[in-house]
């Protein structure tokens, strides 16, 4: 079932971590479904979810989204979920493997980036697996962006 006033093939973002682009460098993508209760949905559905402080993490050959969260459900009763409890990610033996030996053997940080429902109305996260940035290397960036808006504003008067 394909989520409410959505056009074929469109996502609807439920929340996404702007800041994890600016403080690590992202080096590879990929896409994990949740393990969620019925009012974790409902409440996602709503759209109101925090992805920002979260990463994701490996532990007894599973991996688990750790400190996101996602308010409880106004009309979920007793039978509601607690905010920041862990999550299940859902991933191949494979890829589970290569982000353990990433994340062990070169430092390297599993970061959520995006949070959606895609076509079929599952809910799906976007993780990637990243590098941090120093400080240097941020400032870079920075001036990069800025920049890069200068030449659209010069290019924009002139053309």
């Amino acid at each position: 079932m394909a989520p409410k006033g959505s056009k074929g093939g469109a996502f609807k973002t439920v929340a996404e971590n702007r800041k994890a682009r600016f403080n690590y460098e992202i080096l590879d993508t990929l896409e994990a479904g949740l393990v969620l209760t019925g009012t974790e949905v409902k409440s996602l559905r709503e759209g109101k979810a925090n992805i920002a402080e979260s990463y994701a993490s490996d532990e007894d050959g599973e991996m688990w989204l750790i400190n996101s969260y996602l308010p409880e459900y106004l009309q979920g009763n007793r039978f509601n979920h607690e905010p920041r409890r862990r999550r299940k990610l859902l991933l191949g033996r494979r890829e589970i493997n290569r982000l353990r030996s990433a994340v062990n053997r070169e430092g390297m940080t599993l970061i959520p980036l995006k949070l959606y429902f895609n076509e079929r109305g599952l809910a799906k996260l976007q993780l990637a697996l990243g590098k941090g940035k120093k400080a240097h290397d941020k400032r870079e960036t920075v001036k990069k962006r800025d920049w890069n808006r200068e030449k659209s504003r010069l290019l924009k008067q002139l053309g």
